[in-house]
This record gives C-alpha cells, sequence and structure tokens, in this order.
C-alpha cells in the first residue's frame, strides 16, 4: 500500500489548503514521475481517491498522486467569506498549490465540481494539463440533478452516531448506487462525515452552499469546452445520471475530437472510479 504525505500549503489569500501527496512508489518510477490531480466533488474532499491513489502510485504504476481538499472541505481551512465559494477561486488555489509544490504538469481526474475544474485550468493554463478525466460532468448539466444536488448541499444535520450518518446517507444516495451493501455505505460516511465532539457532521463548510446557483439552470458551457477541444478527454457517464445526459455526451463526442465516453452500469451522479468499467476506462486512457 503506497503511504501518502500531508501537505499544507498557504493560498494567496492566507487560507490553509491541504493535500494528500502520494508519491510514486515503485522501483522504476522516476524522480519526474507523471503527476495526477484528483479533485473531488462539490461536497467531499480528497479521501474520495485515497483507493485509487494508492493502486496508481503503487508498484506497476508509479504516478504521483495529488488529492486536494478545497476550501471548506476535509483538513484545508473553512472560509470566512464564503462568496470565496466558488470554481473560479478553487481553480486559483489549485495553480497556486501546484506553483508551491514544484509541478510543472498534470493530468486531471475529476469528478463532478472537479472536473470542471480540470477544464477550467486547461483553458487558463493550457500548458500545465495534460489531459482530464470527466467523472459525469459535461457541457450541460441537467435541472433535475442541480435541483437535487442543491436540495441537500448544508442542510444535512449533524447525527450522534455512525449508523445515524450512515442511515442518511444511504436514504440521500440510494438510487446512485443501487447495488451497494453495507461495507460501502460506512466507507462512503468514513470519506465524507467526521467527528466533532460527540457528534457526526459532514466534512465540509455548510457555507458552500451559498456559492451555488438556484439549483433550477445552468447555462451550457459549450465556449468553455470548445476552448480547450484538442485536449484528451475522457468522459464517464453513470448510466443512471441525472446532470449529464445520453444526448448531451453524443454531443460533445461530435464536438470535442479527442474525447472518448465511457458508460458506467449501475451508477447515478458520480461514479466512484473503483467499478470495472471505470477502471478499465482509466487505465487505457492512461496508456499503463
Amino acid at each position: 500500500m503506497a503511504a501518502f504525505l500531508h501537505r499544507f500549503v498557504q493560498a494567496e489569500d492566507g487560507l490553509r489548503l491541504h493535500v494528500a501527496d502520494y508519491p510514486a512508489d515503485d522501483p522504476g518510477a522516476r524522480a519526474d514521475a507523471p503527476v495526477l490531480l484528483c479533485l473531488p466533488g462539490l461536497t467531499r474532499n480528497g479521501r474520495d481517491f485515497s483507493r485509487l491513489a494508492e493502486s496508481l502510485a503503487g508498484p506497476g504504476f508509479g504516478y504521483r498522486v495529488l488529492c486536494p481538499d478545497q476550501r471548506g472541505r476535509g483538513l484545508s481551512d473553512r472560509d470566512p467569506d464564503p462568496s470565496h465559494y466558488q470554481p473560479p477561486r478553487y481553480v486559483a488555489d489549485m495553480a497556486w498549490v501546484l506553483d508551491r509544490l514544484g509541478i510543472p504538469q498534470v493530468t486531471v481526474i475529476g469528478t463532478s465540481l472537479g472536473g470542471m475544474m480540470g477544464v477550467m485550468l486547461a483553458a487558463w493554463q493550457p500548458e500545465r494539463v495534460r489531459g482530464v478525466l470527466l467523472n459525469d460532468v459535461g457541457a450541460v448539466l441537467e435541472p433535475e440533478g442541480l435541483a437535487r444536488i442543491a436540495g441537500y448541499v448544508g442542510r444535512q444535520p449533524a447525527v450522534d452516531t455512525l449508523d445515524e450518518a450512515i442511515a442518511l446517507t444511504r436514504a440521500a444516495n440510494a438510487a446512485v448506487f443501487p447495488d451497494w451493501q453495507d461495507p460501502e455505505w460506512r466507507q462512503m460516511v468514513l470519506d465524507t462525515w467526521r467527528g466533532e465532539g460527540d457528534r457526526w457532521v459532514p466534512d465540509y463548510d455548510p457555507a458552500i452552499a451559498q456559492g451555488l446557483a438556484n439549483g433550477s439552470a445552468a447555462p451550457p458551457l459549450w465556449p468553455l469546452f470548445e476552448a480547450v477541444k484538442n485536449l484528451p478527454m475522457l468522459l464517464l457517464r453513470g448510466a443512471l445520471s441525472d446532470l449529464l445526459s445520453r444526448e448531451t455526451v453524443a454531443e460533445m463526442q461530435r464536438r470535442l475530437p479527442l474525447l472518448n465516453a465511457v458508460e458506467v452500469p449501475q451508477r447515478g451522479h458520480a461514479p466512484t472510479l473503483d467499478e470495472p468499467a471505470a477502471m478499465a476506462a482509466l487505465l487505457r486512457w492512461l496508456n499503463v
């Protein structure tokens, strides 16, 4: 199992940002091993990618894998100004972190918001991004999925026990992971909640909800994607997704010549990337 380092980087505005840094653990790995930057979704944190990072940093692959917590999540500082909880700020944070760590180029693996951040970073600093994996996010976001997300962000209550947190998480996500059993739900809670005193709370600042739109609509993002149309991209869509439609995927394939798309069975928004179809597609795309 690959070990990781806790790194803390001070953002431009002084907030402390946490990054789990998995060095390449391979006898043949170079000191300048290729770097994967794993960016989680809106309410999630870098722990979403811990199992994937352990694999890809380990023998046989030899990547260096960075799993940051965005501001307001995980071990990163909460922002006293909630207006900063916006994608442009998050992207600027990641560029700053990469600069401070001396990393000139990355391949981004991004879930939902993280995928959008990867595309934004590539549009802003094209020389920095080798490619982007988009995990269940694209140029058009469906109102149904946006409304569902807006309905729970910042509204999940603190609970007294781990079992209560598991029950709430299962109830909110049963349609997303219809084949999950107790161990998977428990692991999701351990990745996305934290103990606070004698209670369990979601591991993010509830104020991130202030950075959301009203949840009913979002403008299409075709100009952003077409600005990076020559960037290698892999698009994973959960077959049950309410945020990314098959029609949008087909149109993205038409407009973006270097985009490959794979559908992940029995998943809504969003796949966890340990599914056989997702992992096989990821490894093919990385050419490993």
